[in-house]
């Protein structure tokens, strides 16, 4: 049995690999955007938002890898009752962090495991961040040292680098906040005699 990533993610990629596991990665070929659109305007609760896509990147790719143990993961952040979404390009990451600033925002994240297109685990967590006020100077100043790189991450920054800068306060695990509550998925993963 192999171990895949159903998600092209280099943040869930790095997680994964430094902490020793030998897999595969490919893209799970979902549209997010309709799945997410379909759970908010259908009524279901936001906390359930980053499970749902979870299992639907895990389903995908475990339909085409039966035999192996597929793990699907995704994240949402959810500031003043409001979905954010990844952004294209740095004016609009600026518009983003000004939202965000001087307010705390909730990350949720969810991994769910699937094999012979069933599912054999999920989890979630949540991490609480509460972002400094900033000015429009403050925040062009940090998108100029930051650069493009931070357009892969939905709130606009990475706490792994420059963007720890941003925070006031953070509550919550560091894997969740990168993207895949990593811990719970490792007991799991311990569970499973037949990964190689």
């Amino acid at each position: 049995m192999k171990l895949i990533l159903a998600s092209n993610s280099a943040a869930r990629r790095q997680m994964l690999a430094n902490a020793g596991y030998d897999f595969e990665a490919t893209a799970a070929g979902i549209d997010e955007a309709v799945l997410k659109t379909a759970h908010l305007e259908s009524g279901l609760p936001v906390d359930d938002l980053a499970l749902v896509l979870a299992n639907a990147k895990a389903q995908a790719v475990s339909e085409n890898h039966p035999a192996d143990l597929v793990i699907g993961s995704d994240q949402v952040l959810v500031c003043d009752g409001k979905v954010f979404t990844k952004v294209n390009d740095l004016p609009q990451a600026a518009q983003q962090l000004a939202t965000l600033q001087g307010k705390t925002h909730m990350l949720m994240s969810a991994v769910a495991c699937w094999r012979n297109s069933r599912q054999v685990f999920e989890t979630s967590e949540t991490a609480s961040m509460s972002m400094f006020r900033l000015t429009a100077e403050d925040i062009e100043a940090y998108l100029a040292a930051a650069g493009s790189s931070i357009l892969g991450s939905v709130g606009c920054y990475q706490i792994e680098g420059q963007g720890i800068r941003l925070f006031e306060d953070i509550r919550g695990s560091h894997f969740t906040i990168m993207g895949m509550p990593l811990t719970p998925l490792v007991k799991f993963l311990k569970t499973q005699a037949n990964l190689q």
